[in-house]
């Protein structure tokens, strides 16, 4: 017994090493791009609240566009992830090429939806309509990177699953260093540039689309990392075949993505009928949940990559290891994210607001979300976990029966005829999630279990 003790646990945590490295890049890189966002919304709101309300309610439409398509080009991860594991290496850059074109068609695709439909979308929402014509000029000119943004994730997609997760870090990073100067100039009109407002932001984020998508490609075209990939055999132009491949395993993974937007988006509208105090305080407490989401976020694409390459050797108990590996490292983040938010809700509360209703609002808000720490990390763990499996439909009708057939209900009848107000809808939430972690870890489980 001691000896299958001995086994077991160096290779339990070589793998969570293993894990871990692949998952500090992605998580820095996450948080780049959603520092991107904060950074366009501070430079927003000096502009007053015309503009950042402008900017926010495009960003809203504009993130059902982006949700899809980075959930279809999900599917190059866990494809390229599995051929690496099994040396299969030369068919990678066929993979590779046919998910670049999955990317731009569909970033064209989803550009002009954005350009055309967008604005009506906004005013379905019930918008202020003075804020409209601002609404219509950002989407009109965000629309324009869709396709250098399916770009920039056709090659991430590679990247990670050939394990080199530090390349999407500095690429995510570039974008960073890239909109704060471009959006000031373009937003307030410095630099000789006419003072654009939200139609500035839109600006900023096409062209930081496009910067990013062709300076990741640039680097893989030079960088010796890339090399011994089958560019040779790589057919440049489509091949509906493959393309189709990739779209039959990403098009579930988009419509999961989509499910989990909606909800939040949902529990948004529903908050904002209790008054801007609340608004204020969920939007704060949504702010910092999902800040620590990005820790398990990267963890669960870093294990996507893990399982691929366990699955492309042909070990089940590798896959199986990766599994479980991920899932303790996600465990012991959660512990500290739920701790941090339990203990210092009010001081975290503080940092955003000197309102002591609003401060009161989110801190009890954030309690909530200290409790879904647990099942918020295991389920997208779980999750990428799956998808470096090539399990994407069960996922999808798991999701959408957790957070549409549980989590929303739940919330709405606690919220309204339970009197819990914004606390109600929060907690249906939690339920949403909690049944999507048991069932995503039961499926997991099945899926990965040995003999």
């Amino acid at each position: 017994m001691s000896t299958a003790v001995t086994l077991i646990v160096p290779g339990f945590a070589q793998e969570a090493r293993a894990t871990l490295r692949l998952a500090l890049p992605l998580v820095a890189g996450q948080v780049a791009q959603m520092g991107a966002g904060v950074i366009e919304s501070m430079l927003a709101g000096h502009l007053g609240a015309q503009v950042l309300g402008a900017v926010a309610v495009g960003n809203s439409v504009w993130a059902l566009a982006f949700m899809a398509l980075v959930g279809v080009m999900m599917a190059l991860s866990p494809s390229v992830a599995q051929l690496d594991g099994a040396r299969r290496r030369r068919e990678v850059a066929p993979v590779f090429v046919q998910a670049v074109w999955l990317g731009l068609g569909l970033g064209v695709v989803l550009g002009a939806a954005t350009y055309l439909f967008g604005p009506s979308l906004a005013v379905l929402t019930g918008v202020d309509s003075a804020l409209l014509p601002d609404i219509r000029r950002f989407l009109h000119a965000v629309a324009f990177g869709a396709p250098g943004l399916g770009l920039f994730l056709a090659c991430r997609g590679l990247s990670d699953g050939l394990s080199l997760t530090r390349a999407s870090m500095v690429f995510s990073s570039i974008g960073l260093l890239v909109l704060a100067p471009l959006g000031w100039a373009l937003m307030y009109g410095r630099l000789g540039l006419p003072a654009l407002g939200a139609q500035g932001a839109g600006i900023a984020w096409a062209v930081l689309g496009w910067v990013e998508g062709l300076a990741f490609a640039a680097w893989i075209a030079v960088s010796s990392r890339y090399a011994g990939l089958g560019w040779q055999a790589a057919r440049g132009r489509p091949d509906p075949a493959g393309i189709a491949a990739l779209l039959r395993l990403g098009a579930p993974m988009a419509v999961s993505v989509l499910l989990e937007v909606g909800l939040f988006s949902a529990a948004a509208l529903v908050i904002g009928g209790f008054g801007p105090t609340m608004v204020a305080g969920h939007q704060i407490a949504l702010n910092v949940a999902g800040l620590c989401f990005m820790v398990p976020l990267g963890l669960s694409m870093a294990m996507t990559v893990r399982v691929g390459n366990a699955v492309g050797r042909g070990d089940p108990v590798g896959v199986r290891l990766a599994a479980m590996a991920g899932l303790a490292l996600v465990l012991v983040t959660q512990a500290l994210s739920c701790t941090m938010l339990a203990v210092l809700s009010q001081v975290i509360a503080g940092l955003y607001t000197a309102d002591a209703d609003v401060i009161a609002a989110s801190a009890g808000l954030l309690l909530l979300a200290a409790v879904f720490q647990f099942s918020d990390g295991i389920q997208v763990a779980a999750a990428g976990a799956l998808r470096g499996l090539k399990d994407t439909r069960v996922p999808m009708l798991i999701t959408a029966f957790s957070y549409w057939g549980v989590g929303m209900p739940l919330g709405l009848v606690l919220a309204f005829p339970g009197g819990l107000a914004a606390p109600g809808v929060w907690m249906g939430l939690i339920a949403g999630l909690t049944c999507a972690a048991v069932l995503l870890g039961r499926r997991l489980h099945l899926r990965t279990r040995l003999g």
